[in-house]
């Protein structure tokens, strides 16, 4: 679904992305993981074409991303970034249907889309007509995803969407969220920095460090199986998230 060839960023002297060749599976969820800084949120604007590499290509669904037709290619990619990114002076139900409006979609159309997508994500249909001052955390998030799925995007790019919330309601969110990826069978990418949440959804997981791809597979493979030093560091720094999986031994 999305490919880098030879992709890097640089910002001035900075080289935030090192040219690395990656592929997103199609139907799966590939978790990006790292400490801060170290480029998580920079490869997610390189595959939506929000930022424009340094050097290399990006091809999504085998089309080749370039300024030209990013616009365009971008209605085929849901994008959900921290905090939601809502726009506090429209509605609920007016940050759903944005880009719906945006392209002419006749009304009906548009009704049953947003009957969908609240059915979907368990949001209450009274909470439509409130602003996003008036949402909880949970409910922003849930608006969030709908305008993220309005156009049935081939592909879902999530930046951290749970890393504002408190933790009950972070639960609750994370296990619908796999429940709708499962449903849809979306490819998803999606960004965290803790090590629970990647193994909650991903396979594969790529761990980055300093720009780099590190290692890139299973929970396993990250575990058993170390690219070097600092994968077994990073690991060990979220031991207690991942005592929880019975599968997997940190010994």
């Amino acid at each position: 679904m999305l490919e880098l060839r030879r992709v890097s960023k640089s910002f001035g002297q900075t080289m935030a992305i090192h040219p690395c060749d990656l592929k997103i599976p199609t139907g799966q969820t590939t978790v990006l993981i790292g400490p801060s800084g170290c480029g998580k949120s920079t490869l997610l604007r390189l595959m939506i074409g929000l930022t424009q590499p340094s050097t290399g290509e990006v091809f999504f669904d085998g089309d080749h991303l370039t300024p030209n037709n990013a616009m365009i290619l971008r209605h085929r990619m849901g994008y959900v970034i921290q905090d939601g990114g809502l726009f506090p002076h429209l509605t609920a139900q007016e940050n759903v249907e944005l880009m719906a409006r945006h392209l002419i979609w006749d009304d009906s159309r548009v009704a049953s889309r947003l009957s969908e997508l609240v059915g979907l994500t368990h949001f209450p249909v009274a909470g439509l007509t409130l602003y996003p001052g008036q949402l909880s955390g949970g409910q922003r998030q849930r608006v969030s995803l709908m305008r993220a799925l309005m156009l049935d995007p081939h592909v879902l790019l999530l930046d951290e969407p749970f890393g504002s919330l408190d933790p009950m309601v972070r639960f609750e969110l994370q296990t619908e969220l796999k429940s709708i990826f499962e449903t849809l069978k979306k490819t998803v990418v999606l960004i965290t920095h803790d090590m629970g949440e990647a193994a909650f959804f991903g396979n594969p997981i790529l761990l980055l460090r300093d720009g780099n791809v590190v290692q890139q597979g299973t929970l396993t493979d990250l575990v058993t199986t170390p690219a070097d030093s600092f994968v077994t560091q990073f690991v060990n720094t979220h031991r207690s998230p991942l005592d929880s999986l019975e599968s997997t031994s940190l010994q």
